[in-house]
């Protein structure tokens, strides 16, 4: 039986970014997943001639802590309804002076720091996979926003290594410090469990980060607070927005190991995983399930 029509781009906006202009045609989407509801109802619509998917992270009303965040809910079901690539856009803090508030990120590697209470992956009770998150980042998506972000008129940075703390809090001055003293460019909240999952359900996935502050280390620079956040990050926003467009009009079909991931990963013999996990987790191992 065929599966869904594909989705060629997922866009999770992050705070400040609740909804995604130029999306034609929408329906909005309430998908039944075995983790709970998702962060908020998926639109999908076309944009530049392809299907396209938005799902605010944090819901339209900016109701959900990060820690909050039903991470597996909102992967399941992009995953289920199609889609083939995630684009993350994040509001994040620099640890570095070149990084400044207005610009936007590609990052190439992931810090974390939460303290473990998100749900980290789809597996258990009957089915293990180990995935390889040596490179969290999917190479050709990352690139391709990076490319597009500066065509959209943003100041963009090429890699760079995001620290995800547990919030909701903003972190402490010698946290700060200590994240650069690991060579870390970036600090924000959301980055994780997401970018793990994303690989677990064998999706390419890459982020734009939003910086908005210099975190809590700049001498020179007030300590990060809400207020400030939200004024930088209405430019950013926008910025990204339009990257986001400039994105699916240059989007591909090339090769990479993301939609593999599980060949390596799985361990357990489909054949040899519950009925009922097999069901619940259809969508993730469906690819795989063939082999029983």
């Amino acid at each position: 039986m065929p599966g869904p029509e594909p989705i060629e781009l997922a866009v999770l906006g992050g705070s400040g970014f609740y909804e995604m202009p130029g999306l034609r045609e929408v329906e909005e989407v309430a998908v039944d997943t075995p983790f709970g509801a998702t962060s908020d109802a998926i639109r999908v619509g076309e944009l530049e001639g392809r299907r396209v998917a938005f799902l605010a992270r944090h819901g339209r009303a900016h109701r959900l802590l990060p820690s909050e965040l039903p991470q597996r809910a909102n992967v399941w079901a992009l995953k289920s309804l199609g889609v083939r690539r995630v684009l993350a856009v994040s509001a994040v803090g620099s640890l570095r002076e070149d990084y400044a508030p207005g610009h936007l990120v590609a990052p190439d590697q992931l810090i974390d720091r939460t303290r473990g209470d998100r749900p980290a992956t789809f597996f258990g009770q009957g089915v293990v996979a180990h995935v390889a998150f040596a490179e969290p980042f999917c190479g050709g998506l990352r690139g391709r926003a990076l490319a597009a972000a500066r065509e959209a008129g943003a100041t963009a940075h090429d890699g760079g290594s995001y620290v995800t703390i547990e919030g909701p809090a903003f972190g402490t001055k010698a946290e700060s410090e200590l994240y650069r003293s690991w060579g870390a460019s970036l600090v924000g909240m959301t980055a994780l469990p997401e970018a793990k999952l994303a690989r677990e359900a064998e999706l390419c996935y890459a982020m734009l980060a939003a910086v908005t502050d210099y975190d809590a280390w700049h001498a020179e620079e007030a300590a990060v607070d809400a207020t400030t956040v939200m004024e930088t990050l209405a430019a950013n926003v926008e910025v990204s927005r339009r990257a986001v467009t400039r994105l699916v009009a240059a989007l591909e079909d090339e090769a990479c190991d993301c939609g593999g991931a599980l060949d390596a990963g799985l361990i357990t013999p489909p054949r040899a995983i519950p009925a009922e996990t097999r069901e619940r987790l259809a969508p993730i191992l469906g690819r795989r399930l063939g082999d029983a």
